[in-house]
């Protein structure tokens, strides 16, 4: 089994900046892919940033240039660095993980993904 526990939402300024982590329990190892996850009131959850088991990256157009994914050596930990936030990246954020291996624009399906943190809020005001 996998657990996922994310951290480090908060409220900020639109500009600002937080940096949200995943720790990520359990079989790590059988972990290969691993992304973010955001879901607006009202809206449908959607793939922010995601990252395969070779560390390249995917992005929503709408977070390139401004968030950044990453994760440690040992995949115990999944990061997202937000910068120039804005009032529409308010949102729970929710950590996911998969044991398979998706690559590209499949990182950043919801149905891809098997194991999910309980999500943490962002919240930016203008």
């Amino acid at each position: 089994q996998v657990q996922l526990v994310e951290s480090g939402g908060g409220s900020v300024q639109a500009g600002g900046s937080l940096r949200l982590s995943c720790a990520i329990y359990g079989y790590t190892y059988s972990i290969d892919s691993m992304g973010w996850f955001r879901q607006a009131p009202g809206k449908e959850r959607e793939g922010v940033a995601a990252i395969d088991n070779n560390g390249v990256a995917s992005y929503a157009d709408s977070v390139k240039g401004r968030f950044t994914i990453s994760q440690d050596n040992a995949k115990n930990n999944l990061y997202l660095q937000m910068n120039s936030l804005q009032p529409e990246d308010t949102a729970m954020y929710y950590c996911a993980a998969d044991s398979r291996v998706w690559v590209g624009s499949l990182l950043l399906q919801e149905r891809r993904y098997n194991y999910w943190g309980q999500g943490t809020q962002v919240t930016v005001s203008s």
